[in-house]
């Protein structure tokens, strides 16, 4: 049985790895830009571009957090990301924007160099691509126990660059 299912996990990661590292590139004028905003202070921007790899479809990235963070959203950063996904046509291309470059928080993200992945998407000249990062749950009361009830609790919610000091907050 342990062989069975041994080649039947083999088969389920195999349909799994999507993108592969390339390295990185300069990111231009094209740019997916998304991000959001905690119930708390802070904010995470992401900036992603689609490129042609060796005739398949690339994706480049960066990602920001704010500089003015509260306690509770510090290091929450990697966590939100990996549950968020480039899509191109509404197919997820590359999931997981932890594996993006981060970067400063910046009013523009051209000019940055990002990391990139290569995925098996024959490359067809573009499409529309886009940041998606679902509204999740960071944490409560300073400590991350989820299972506790009451208390402050932390939201990551979606909706646009949000690391910039001058991107546009939802309480604006």
């Amino acid at each position: 049985m342990k062989p069975l299912f041994a080649s039947f996990a083999a088969l389920a990661l195999g349909a799994c790895a999507v993108a592969a590292p390339q390295g990185t590139r300069t990111l231009g004028p094209d740019l997916a830009v998304g991000g959001g905003t905690y119930n708390s202070p802070g904010g995470l921007s992401v900036a992603a571009e689609v490129q042609d790899i060796g005739g398949k479809t690339g994706v480049c990235g960066v990602w920001a957090q704010s500089d003015s963070q509260s306690v509770m959203t510090k290091f929450a950063a990697k966590n939100v990301l990996a549950k968020g996904a480039v899509l191109l046509d509404n197919e997820v291309i590359l999931p997981g924007l932890d594996r993006l470059a981060e970067v400063p928080p910046a009013p523009s993200y051209v000019g940055q160099v990002g990391n990139c992945f290569v995925t098996e998407v024959p490359w067809t000249g573009g499409g529309q691509a886009r940041i998606s990062i679902p509204r999740q749950v960071v944490g409560r009361d300073g400590n991350l126990d989820l299972s506790e009830e009451g208390g402050f609790v932390v939201i990551f919610r979606p909706g646009g660059p949000s690391a910039h000091p001058s991107d546009p907050k939802p309480w604006d």
